[in-house]
């Protein structure tokens, strides 16, 4: 995997880039189906709700490694199927939401590369925010791995 870190006059982005072993279709539908998300995503079961549309609303309960929830909500800005997701996050406190990009590269049937883009306002938010992303990259990746026997 590889990652990057910039500071711009817009803030503090991260982008981390991974090669996964399926094709773009099977990892679009894992982000975007919601009983597939919450399978791979750390998501409390039943709390994942997802209208995958430009404008179309989100929403899931996250469980820590300790065990803790704590509910994420937002909205879909652009949606490419299959291609490139535009993600808002809501953020107590704050009156607009974190963007999260998440673009698909097809290399060939079985591989699809990964791309996930995020500005923050400050350092620490970009280092929280690019913790949390490597987690799930990590996750999706497992799930997306064929399995012995398969």
């Amino acid at each position: 995997m590889s990652t990057e870190q910039t500071t711009t006059a817009g803030g503090f982005t991260y982008t981390l880039t991974r090669a996964l072993d399926a094709p773009a279709v099977k990892v679009w539908r894992a982000w975007t189906t919601a009983e597939q998300y919450a399978q791979w995503a750390g998501a409390a079961a039943g709390s994942v709700e997802m209208d995958v549309r430009p404008g179309g609303a989100w929403k899931a309960t996250m469980v820590t490694p300790d065990g803790g929830q704590f509910p994420l909500t937002g909205s879909y800005l652009e949606v490419a199927e299959n291609s490139r997701l535009v993600v808002g996050m809501d953020v107590p406190g704050k009156p607009e939401p974190a963007v999260m990009t998440m673009e698909l590269d097809e290399q060939d049937d079985h591989h699809t590369r990964i791309v996930l883009r995020q500005t923050c306002d400050t350092a620490e938010e970009r280092d929280m925010a690019e913790q949390g992303s490597t987690m799930l990259l990590n996750s999706l990746g497992a799930f997306l791995s064929p399995k012995p026997g398969h």
